[in-house]
């Protein structure tokens, strides 16, 4: 069992940046591959970024502008998301294999 907790959404203006955060508890996430989805309204969930390691992948709608990070000595995986546009607006959600967090908004006014 893993629990993840995301934080960090907000609203922002676009061109602005963010920290997104997964806290992960009752397992350590070191050996996992950890990825952030996000899902717009009426629209369906995609990945966007994954960590395995210090092996990264991005999606191309955030290649250079989110970065992804971890810190295992934490169990908590980062987003760091730079030159927001209104298309970022989502529920962002965090996920460890079958595992979910309950996701945080973020909301790009432009």
């Amino acid at each position: 069992q893993v629990d993840l907790v995301e934080s960090g959404g907000g609203l922002v203006q676009a061109g602005g940046s963010l920290r997104l955060s997964c806290a992960a508890s009752g397992r350590s996430i070191s050996d996992y591959t950890v990825a952030w989805f996000r899902q717009a309204s009426g629209k369906e969930r995609n990945k966007i970024a994954s960590i395995f390691g210090r092996n990264t992948w991005y999606g191309n709608s955030v290649k250079g502008r989110f970065t992804i990070s971890r810190d295992d000595a934490e169990n908590t995986v980062y987003l760091q998301m730079n030159s927001l546009k209104p298309e970022d607006t989502a529920v962002y959600y965090c996920n460890v294999d079958y595992f979910w967090g309950q996701g945080t908004q973020v909301t790009v006014s432009s």
